[in-house]
C-alpha cells in the first residue's frame, strides 16, 4: 500500500507542478496583460484547484500510512535537531507547508469567483496562486524526489 501511494504521489506531482505552473502563469498575464477573463481561465484555475487537492489527498494517505506519523507522534523533539533536517522536512515541514498552498490556492479560487470584472479575477487567482507555487517549490524534497 505504502509503495502504491509513494509512487501515486510522486508521479502525480510532476502534474501538479505543470498545471500549477501553467494556472499561475496565466493569472499573471492575464493581470498584467489586462485581459479579459475567459473560460480557458476558468478552466486553468480548476484544474489547478482540482490536481491540487488530490494531490493532497494523496499526500495526507501516504503521510497516515507510512512512516512519518509515526515517527512523528514517538519522538518529536527528536526530529527538532539539526541532525534530523531531511525526516523532518518529510514529516513536518513538507506536509504542513503543502495543506497551508493548498489552502491559498482554495482562497484563492472562491475569491476570484467573487469578483466581477476581469482585472479583478485575474488579481486573485494571480496573488493567490503565486504564493502557493512558491509554497509548493519551497518544500518539496527535490533530492529524494528527482
Amino acid at each position: 500500500m505504502y509503495s502504491i501511494l509513494k509512487s501515486a504521489h510522486s508521479g502525480w506531482a510532476y502534474l501538479l507542478l505543470l498545471v500549477l505552473l501553467v494556472a499561475t502563469v496565466n493569472a499573471l498575464i492575464g493581470f498584467f496583460g489586462k485581459k479579459e477573463f475567459g473560460n480557458k481561465d476558468f478552466s486553468l484555475a480548476l484544474v489547478g484547484l482540482i490536481v491540487t487537492h488530490i494531490q493532497l489527498l494523496l499526500g495526507l494517505a501516504l503521510w497516515f500510512v507510512g512512516p512519518y506519523f509515526s515517527m512523528l507522534l514517538e519522538d518529536f523533539g527528536g526530529l527538532m535537531t539539526p541532525e534530523s533536517r531531511g525526516i523532518r522536512l518529510l514529516a513536518l515541514e513538507h506536509p504542513l507547508t503543502m495543506i497551508i498552498a493548498v489552502a491559498l490556492l482554495t482562497v484563492g479560487y472562491s475569491k476570484h469567483k467573487k469578483k466581477i470584472v476581469s482585472n479583478g479575477k485575474f488579481k486573485m487567482l494571480a496573488i493567490f496562486y503565486t504564493l502557493a507555487f512558491i509554497l509548493v517549490l519551497s518544500r518539496v524534497p527535490w533530492k529524494q524526489w528527482l
